[in-house]
């Protein structure tokens, strides 16, 4: 029965796996895509491809043989979360955040006593890591060797915070062992500030500037962060004070993010990326007439 049980367990991680290895990089993947990136047999792998066609988490293309996920494979579970994950809203702003500054943009969530990258977009330039992939979904690390997991674990009220840092400083491996005095008041501070700069852990030298999403539920706290190598020209309070207010405009329904960070690098000949996007809303007259424009369609007065 526990092998059984072990063998769905990883069966499930390698659906996961699968679906997270598509991005905007990746919007296509064959069968030895996945088995080059995962280290998984080709035999299995396929097999598992299959089953995901069946089940309509994926296409297949008959003439390429490659794979790509279905509206199916986006839509699941979005009708339990919050309304800015439902409705598309935090997509748009890890978009728009990442087009404006360049830099690598993390949602990051707590799982147990780590923190878990749920989404990421990668920055312009890669980052200097140990891992060949550098961040990706689904990566963890001890919620005290990363700033967005500090950051996390300060939501844990007292005393409950207390021990869950207990737990974790005997669960962490001898070399990364903390002092639990100097752990605890900074995650006061975090708790009081809701933001943090620090290291971004997850096999990397990057830093991190993070914030929280407010009026989640209960026990649920999500964090959205730039991930960037340290260097001169990179300011984290700007970086902060930009998460706050696109966050801020984002719970708020709005769709414009603030411009306080530029793009750090550019690639030759093509414009940079905040330049697609407009700076501010258009002024209400000009929504007007372009609704006036349209056919069958009038401003309200």
């Amino acid at each position: 029965m526990a092998a059984n049980g072990s063998n769905k367990a990883k069966i499930a991680k390698r659906v996961i796996e699968v679906l997270e290895f598509f991005d905007e990089e990746h919007p296509q993947a064959t069968v030895m895509d996945i088995v080059r990136r995962f280290d998984r047999p080709q035999s299995s792998t396929s097999e598992l491809l299959c089953s995901l066609v069946e089940v309509g988490l994926l296409y297949k293309d008959p003439h390429s043989r490659s794979y790509s996920p279905t509206p199916r494979a986006a839509m699941l579970g979005c009708a339990a979360q919050p309304d800015l994950v439902r409705d598309g809203r935090l997509t748009g702003l890890i978009d728009r955040l990442s087009a404006q500054t360049g830099l690598g943009v993390g949602v990051f969530g707590m799982v147990g006593l780590k923190v878990q990258v749920y989404n990421w977009r990668g920055g312009q330039r890669a980052l200097r890591t140990a891992n060949p992939f550098a961040i990706s979904g689904g990566q963890k690390e001890y919620l005290s060797d990363s700033a967005a997991g500090l950051l996390l674990l300060s939501t844990v009220a007292q005393p409950r915070r207390e021990g869950t840092l207990r737990r974790l400083n005997a669960e962490v491996p001898q070399e990364r062992k903390f002092c639990f005095s100097e752990l605890a008041a900074r995650l006061q501070q975090c708790s009081e500030t809701r933001n943090v700069t620090g290291t971004a852990g997850f096999e990397s030298n990057a830093h991190m500037a993070a914030v929280l999403f407010p009026d989640l539920p209960r026990n649920q706290p999500l964090a959205i962060g730039f991930v960037y190598d340290p260097s001169e020209q990179i300011d984290p309070s700007a970086l902060l004070q930009t998460l706050t207010d696109a966050v801020a405009r984002c719970v708020e329904g709005q769709t414009a993010a603030p411009a306080l960070v530029q793009p750090l690098f550019e690639t030759p000949g093509l414009q940079p990326a905040a330049s697609r996007l407009p700076s501010r809303m258009p002024a209400p007259q000009v929504m007007s007439a372009r609704l006036a424009a349209l056919p069958g369609e009038r401003p309200h007065q």
